[in-house]
């Protein structure tokens, strides 16, 4: 028999009672019941009862043994009595009776519990990482990432794609997040980067004439954490293709998700391909926001065009200065006091909105000072125009275009929680498209990207040359999923000429483009395909598929929000020999 085990903590079942096994792992929880000492056995596989009784030398190793304690056990497996028949354990039919128990690491006190679901600060958590992973919850979640890599990179190759490797120390860029800078020691006073992404590397490997690429990338960006990002670094799907239009990158891509999402469902319905394709504009207007939850049936529509002339005079003075309404929808609000619409519009304030104005309507009769000011035959021309019933209230979000977008987006997600309109057990998947190529920067006072610079304008270099740079969209687009970003994409601008103009509009010379891009720029002037692709997020997609509101709980060793590794003690001082040696000094910034 095997040193440590002849079988792991998941694998005897009633046909093996009768044999002597051996079994290693953690001590996960015990039970004295006076004369018999209960302990669940836990493995990465699962958990097997062992019991001893106080005349058994096991007794005595089990009893003094705290709680994570690694032990090897020997012995018989046995029947348990049809009572004690644990039914949600695959192992639930046996017990081990011990005979030897071999101490082989005792644990110190615990300074958290691993057996039970009680949340524990997140310092605690992050500090004994290695301790929170032995938990049922995030030791699944890990495994369900691996397993949701290896589908992924599966379903890839069985898509033609190829995987390559880019380089992880690169060169800083001017453009997106803040870099990650590595200092070079043989090279005084220049520094390397961590990739933000493979962008360039990936747009290289098309000009060098591979065909279809993807990786599992590791990509750094030095910013804020969020529930949907993790500071420091994260890992995407990155892929790229040649010879290749738009619609050639969401057939390539939507057959890998769909599968992807279906295998790991546990039951949840998801979308069918083809996925919607939303034009940016259209997204902004109906759901407020550029990654639309498509569970929720609330659909926002602008009334502007009914206040120009109204007896409510706030909305008919901000419609009569360029400013827009908005209306949401709150279907089947009857039944709701007043108080749901107030602290609808207290919400909106809390957020830093002028407020959210409001109609109730029961039984057909209008309430509030809006339908009250607007009029009977002026509300019912808007219920008309928006299919509402009787029954339904409505909410309204007004001011300039983007705050009143804004507003509309997070009401609507609101109210479609606050309403249980949106459905858990759904992946509603949707393409975002058409994204405008420039926008306005009004801190700068300049015109600048909007999206991302190094995708093909629609109408190429003649749109460039023509028109007005705000009415200019992109081959850019977003796949979203239950309200979550997963990935931008782009057809990317692979010709000189045209890099060279969209630069130029957003206020770079040409020299600014050689010296920033120069690999890009140059590989373009040697003979570039048309091409483009993708990165869906992989942390993102197994934060969804395990139904989990923060990131950080499908991450093996994540950081805390201030990207701090507690664990490890990282970011941490160096030495001043290591310091001389990349030729750098620390000088401390003056306060105040």
């Amino acid at each position: 028999m095997h040193i440590y085990r002849s079988h792991t903590c998941a694998q005897l079942r009633k046909s093996d009672v009768g044999s002597t096994i051996r079994l290693s792992g953690w001590i996960h929880r015990k039970r004295d019941h006076g004369n018999l000492l209960f302990v669940d056995l836990r493995d990465h596989y699962g958990l097997t009862q062992i019991v001893t009784d106080v005349d058994s030398e096991a007794f005595k190793v089990l009893e003094k043994a705290r709680a994570e304690s690694v032990v090897t056990v020997t012995g018989e497996v046995v029947a348990r009595a049809a009572e004690t028949v644990n039914a949600n354990l695959p192992t639930g039919e046996i017990e081990i009776r011990a005979r030897e128990v071999t101490l082989q690491s005792a644990a110190q006190e615990l300074p958290m519990p691993v057996f039970g679901d009680a949340e524990y600060p997140e310092d605690i958590r992050l500090r004994y990482r290695f301790l929170d992973l032995r938990r049922e919850r995030l030791h699944n979640n890990i495994v369900l990432r691996s397993n949701v890599i290896s589908s992924v990179r599966r379903r890839m190759i069985d898509q033609g794609f190829t995987e390559f490797q880019t380089p992880i120390l690169t060169a800083s860029s001017p453009e997106g997040a803040r870099d990650y800078l590595v200092p070079s020691r043989v090279h005084p006073g220049k520094f390397y980067a961590l990739p933000q992404a493979p962008q360039m590397f990936k747009q290289l490997l098309m000009v060098a004439g591979f065909d279809r690429y993807f990786q599992i990338a590791p990509c750094f960006r030095d910013e804020d954490a969020r529930a949907d990002r993790s500071p420091g670094e994260f890992y995407q799907l990155d892929f790229e293709m040649s010879f290749v239009t738009q619609d050639d990158v969401f057939n390539a891509i939507e057959p890998v998700l769909h599968g992807l999402f279906e295998e790991f469902a546990n039951g949840r319905q998801v979308s069918a391909a083809p996925f919607p394709r939303i034009p940016y504009r259209e997204s902004m207007l109906k759901y407020g926001s550029d990654k639309p939850d498509l569970r929720n049936p609330i659909v926002i529509t602008d009334v502007s065009a009914h206040f120009t002339t109204s007896g409510f005079g706030l909305f008919e003075r901000i419609v009569g200065g360029g400013g827009v309404v908005r209306a949401i929808p709150a279907p089947g609000t009857a039944d709701k006091s007043r108080k749901f619409f107030d602290d609808m519009n207290e919400w909106a304030r809390s957020e830093g909105h002028a407020g959210l104005g409001y109609v109730t309507r029961k039984g057909g009769e209008f309430g509030g000072p809006i339908a009250k000011n607007h009029g009977e035959e002026g509300m019912a021309a808007i219920y008309a125009a928006l299919g509402l019933g009787p029954d339904d209230g409505l909410f309204f979000a007004a001011g300039n275009e983007a705050q009143a977008a804004k507003l509309a987006g997070a009401a609507r997600t609101r109210v479609g929680e606050q309403l249980n309109l949106i459905d858990g057990n759904k992946f509603e998947f949707c393409w975002i498209v058409d994204f405008p190529m420039f926008e306005y920067d009004e801190d700068s006072k300049k015109v600048d990207f909007s999206h991302n610079p190094f995708s093909m304008p629609q109408g190429e270099l003649h749109a460039l040359e023509t028109m007005d740079p705000l009415d200019i969209l992109a081959y850019q687009y977003d796949i979203v999923c239950n309200g979550v970003e997963l990935s931008s994409g782009a057809i990317r601008n692979h010709l000189p000429e045209i890099m060279y103009k969209a630069f130029e509009i957003a206020g770079y010379s040409q020299e600014d483009v050689d010296t920033n891009f120069a690999g890009m720029i140059n590989a373009f002037k040697f003979g570039a395909p048309p091409h483009g692709g993708s990165a869906p997020g992989i942390d993102r997609i197994v934060m969804l598929l395990a139904d989990e509101p923060n990131i950080r709980e499908v991450i093996v060793f994540p950081m805390n929000q201030k990207a701090e590794d507690l664990m490890m003690g990282a970011p941490g001082p160096v030495t001043a020999k290591q310091l001389r040696e990349l030729n750098i000094r620390i000088v401390e910034q003056t306060k105040g």
